[in-house]
């Protein structure tokens, strides 16, 4: 009986995981400043020709690693109509997520810290904000569209101000984990937008008062 040979394609990948392992636990062991290709090669078990080889540079690793890091954040979305349902399933997945606290996740709100002074990291985060906001924002603007959204909702700053909130729980959480239950938070967040958001129906009452 023999084992079929890996392809090339199974070894680079196979490659640039362990590598992307490696890189995200030195971050989160030393923070990206101290991050180097060296480093990340000798943690994988490779070269540091190797790293270069696949990344090109420190930069272009950060950015792969930061890429990877957020993908796929909140399962379950994919196929899921834009709108108030989606809104409120993203919000309440994501903190979620936060209770499980990973290493990618603990990587990527320390590379969204550095952002703020890393000139390196802060082109790419502002782009990463963007696509979160446009995401939030094409919610918004189908709820209030179909209706179960209020009217007067502001779109754009409400994308805002949930981005904000879902990463500030994000920075409690790696900050003082055992103060933040995410279990008991994502159901009183979740609860909190969906009546600051919902559009508003004439109770019983005032039908039968009308």
């Amino acid at each position: 009986m023999t084992t079929a040979r890996r392809t090339q394609k199974q070894r680079r990948a196979e490659a640039e995981t362990a590598l992307l392992t490696a890189a995200a636990e030195l971050v989160d062991e030393q923070g990206v400043h101290a991050l180097t290709l060296a480093g990340v090669g000798e943690r994988a078990g490779y070269s540091r020709g190797l790293v270069t080889h696949y990344f090109g540079s420190k930069q272009a690793l950060v950015e792969r690693l930061a890429r990877s890091a957020q993908a796929g954040f909140v399962p379950g979305l994919d196929g899921l109509p834009p709108g108030l349902d989606r809104l409120l399933r993203l919000i309440d997945g994501y903190i979620g997520e936060l209770g499980r606290m990973g290493v990618l996740n603990r990587v990527f709100l320390k590379l969204w810290t550095e952002a703020a002074t890393a000139e390196e990291l802060t082109s790419l985060f502002r782009q990463r904000n963007e696509a979160f906001h446009a995401d939030l924002y094409e919610d918004l603007a189908a709820g209030i569209a179909d209706g179960t959204m209020r009217p007067d909702v502001a779109p754009d700053e409400t994308a805002t101000a949930i981005i904000a909130q879902l990463r500030g729980i994000g920075m409690q959480r790696l900050v003082d984990p055992e103060r933040v239950d995410t279990e008991q938070l994502r159901t009183h967040i979740t609860g909190l937008w969906r009546r600051a958001l919902e559009e508003a129906h004439p109770s019983a009452a005032s039908v039968r008062s009308s």
